[in-house]
């Protein structure tokens, strides 16, 4: 086996030409609009399935790009999602990334109604002033109160729903899908906070697509 000397710098641009080799080799091709997200979260899990699995309302990804010109903020539901996610270009626009998991007012209103901290974030999420995008890679509970709060007449900027897990994650997705909120879905078990961060980033990468 013959190992590759490639310089740092050049990894992830070699990566990302391996990924679209192999996807021309399957017979996938996707819009180009559409292609920095898919290409990029099959980078972040080596996993070639999720080209076939993401799915996206119609022009999720232009809305989505308005929606950060117009300062929205990204509210995900793990720390490690909210790490991941590119700051720079959000923060040009005026906006910022926000998990309110940790939050002690969440842990005790979560104790209280005995529902889950991603459910109660969401509701504190709901009450902020300026349009949300939300990225979900951890907590299928989130996915269904922002169903629920859908369906009460609340209207986010986006929805990326991609948890990871087998208890109500496949169930939750397909709630979102459901609805007539701009979303991009990762069908499935499979998701998580790394896919999340790649999902916004890909966004945030290509505001000038």
């Amino acid at each position: 086996m013959e190992i590759k000397h490639i310089l740092p710098s050049d990894i992830e641009k070699e990566s990302f030409r391996i990924i679209k080799e192999e996807l021309g080799e399957m017979g996938k091709v996707f819009p180009e609009n559409l292609e920095p997200t898919i290409m990029r979260a099959i980078h972040t899990t080596a996993d070639f399935e999720y080209a076939d699995t993401m799915t996206f309302s119609e022009g999720a990804i232009e809305k989505a790009k308005d929606a950060i010109r117009r300062g929205a903020h990204i509210v995900t539901d793990t720390n490690m999602a909210l790490q991941g996610i590119s700051k720079k270009t959000l923060m040009k626009y005026g906006g910022d990334v926000h998990c309110f998991m940790a939050d002690k007012d969440v842990a005790e209103e979560a104790a209280r109604r005995q529902v889950t901290r991603a459910y109660i974030s969401m509701e504190k999420a709901g009450k902020l002033k300026f349009p949300i995008i939300y990225a979900i890679g951890n907590a299928p509970t989130a996915l269904i109160r922002l169903r629920e709060m859908i369906d009460e007449g609340y209207r986010p900027e986006l929805i990326i729903g991609v948890p990871v897990g087998f208890v109500n994650v496949v169930e939750a997705k397909e709630l979102i899908l459901e609805t007539d909120i701009p979303y991009i879905i990762n069908r499935g078990r499979k998701g998580g906070s790394g896919v999340t961060a790649a999902i916004c980033n890909s966004i945030l990468y290509n505001m000038d697509m």
